[in-house]
């Protein structure tokens, strides 16, 4: 054996009652479990670790991550290595870097610069892949061959694929632009992906019909990947965009997990019930279904996406020129602030809950940490003048918090059977969300031990063995004898987030151990110089 996590609390992600027990890793693997009830004599190893007043768990699975470069540019990644990440999913919400050619390439690094970096000025990574597995083999190489900080899952993204067949234009798809997307997304899938995400309040991907994302499903259904859309609104229509996600998969025939499942704006104030009893309808009617969220009320994305999709038609140049202009940036402001843009989920924009999180260039950091509305009256001008300057001098770079959730929803949403974590964690920005940094320990700490929200048992199978289904992944995701050893120690007295708003880079505490490939990523609350991750692939062959 290489190593004995001794008297360990075994929450072992399934949801049954925790037990103790003598836990031993060799080759990357749990190779015993020795429960205190077994009797005879316990494991050995050339190192044992003394899991006293520890719950062990299996390592957490972040299934909505936005570490696409990340993974590549940080060889620490403490904001999801310290919180007990040992696997996230990547490729969110339609926008990543594959599969691209030497345009799309160019338009999506601008485009998600205020997610991930990566703009066009950052040398940061070296974009050498075109292809999904051509990504996947740099994310596997990591940092001198050495492999990065946790593992990563990767989603085709719709949006990236929609804009490598037929550009920025909104309008439906020629059949030859179906088949040409339909093959993009075979490719990905062949090539280990484990689905399709789109990001329906996003261009190019939002121009998308049903019926041309319901082809794109039938692919994912042949390859038996899901499907993950950030569906067209969390605002008004919320419960309409649900159901027609649920639509158009049960067409399909194909898994559906719907990302950062949220009910947001004063419209959606307490309806969280209803959306609940969406779900379970769909679930008794036999839906494949999941679904994620993040334990805060906040929002976050870029302030770019606020506007109107007919505004970002033809890409990045084509929104700086439209803002430029003097009659076409004030049909885009009373777009946004009387009509309701469905950039801002068909919702009136409300400047005093925008709050600039991070910018691309540094000279504007005297917006981050101010609303819009503050900076306005700052500058004595309107909100929507500074907010038009800050788009263009940015050159749509900047982030936003968008303070439009309720905790109650929040709180609702989070018990449901079949749901998973997800940090939605952008790392980007001098103020970024502190559920980058505290997604995990935020629920085993505030919802689970202080408001009792979640039982401890509950919600460590939210975080571990349900998402590792969801993915069809075979061995991990539960404390199983043959299982890989991807596994977090924490205290449950002492675990919580230490990221908050004014202090989001924050690390947490009371995880002092966390393994992956049986290997220390954090001993003794410190990271080590350790690179276990690896991609995790999809690997059964397509259907007909």
């Amino acid at each position: 054996m290489d190593t004995v996590l001794r008297e360990v609390r075994v929450l072992d992600g399934s949801g049954g009652p925790s037990y103790r027990a003598d836990v031993a890793l060799a080759g990357g693997r749990i190779a015993a479990i020795h429960r205190a009830s077994d009797g005879g004599p316990r494991p050995g190893a050339a190192r044992v670790v003394d899991g006293h007043g520890l719950a062990l768990s299996p390592g957490f699975i972040d299934m909505h991550a936005h570490s696409d470069l990340a993974l590549l540019r940080d060889p620490a990644h403490e904001a999801k290595a310290a919180q007990g990440v040992t696997l996230e999913v990547i490729g969110q919400d339609g926008l990543s870097y594959a599969p691209v050619d030497e345009r799309t390439l160019a338009e999506v690094r601008t485009q998600i610069t205020g997610w991930n970096g990566g703009g066009p000025g950052d040398t940061s990574v070296d974009f050498t892949w075109r292809t999904v597995g051509g990504y996947l083999d740099r994310l596997d190489h990591g940092f001198d061959g050495r492999g990065i900080a946790v593992n990563a899952a990767y989603l085709v993204p719709q949006g990236t694929v929609r804009m490598l067949a037929l550009g920025w234009d909104d309008r439906p798809a020629t059949a030859d632009e179906l088949t040409r997307m339909k093959q993009l997304v075979a490719e990905g899938l062949e090539q280990g992906a484990v689905g399709l995400s789109s990001g329906l309040t996003y261009t190019p991907g939002m121009y998308a019909s049903d019926a041309e994302l319901t082809g794109l499903c039938r692919v994912v259904a042949r390859y038996d990947g899901y499907y993950c859309p950030h569906h067209r609104s969390y605002g008004a229509g919320a419960l309409q965009a649900y159901e027609e996600m649920m639509a158009l998969t049960r067409e399909a025939g194909c898994a559906l997990h719907l990302a950062h499942a949220t009910m947001n704006f004063g419209v959606n104030e307490g309806r969280a019930p209803e959306l609940l009893a969406l779900l379970d309808r769909a679930l008794e009617a036999g839906a494949d279904l999941t679904l994620d969220t993040y334990p805060y009320t906040p929002g976050c994305t870029t302030l770019a996406a606020m506007l109107p999709s007919w505004a970002s038609e033809g890409g990045p140049e084509a929104i700086l020129a439209r803002l430029r202009d003097e009659p076409t940036a004030e049909r885009i402001r009373r777009v946004m602030e009387v009509d309701g843009a469905d950039g801002c989920h068909g919702v009136p924009i409300a400047w005093d809950t925008i709050e600039i999180s991070g910018v691309a260039d540094p000279a504007l950091s005297g917006y981050v940490g101010k609303t819009v509305a503050r900076s306005a009256a700052e500058r004595g001008e309107e909100p929507w003048v500074t907010a038009r300057r800050l788009l263009t001098d940015d050159r749509l770079g900047s982030t936003i918090l968008q303070h439009i959730g309720h905790e109650e929803n929040v709180r609702q949403i989070m018990r449901h059977r079949v749901h998973t974590g997800g940090s939605d964690g952008i790392l980007q920005g001098l103020k970024p969300h502190p559920r980058a940094y505290g997604t995990f320990p935020q629920y085993l700490g505030r919802y689970v031990r202080e408001l009792g929200v979640l039982p401890l048992e509950e919600c460590v199978a939210h975080l571990t063995g349900r998402p590792a289904a969801r993915l069809r992944l075979p061995d991990r995701g539960l404390v199983r004898e043959g299982y890989r050893a991807d596994l977090v120690l924490f205290d449950p007295e002492t675990v919580a987030a230490g990221a908050t708003f004014d202090a989001p880079r924050t690390l947490p505490t009371g995880i002092p151990h966390v393994l992956i490939d049986g290997r220390f990523v954090i001993e003794d609350g410190r990271r080590t110089d350790v690179l276990a991750g690896r991609t995790v692939r999809r690997t059964a062959a397509g259907r007909g």
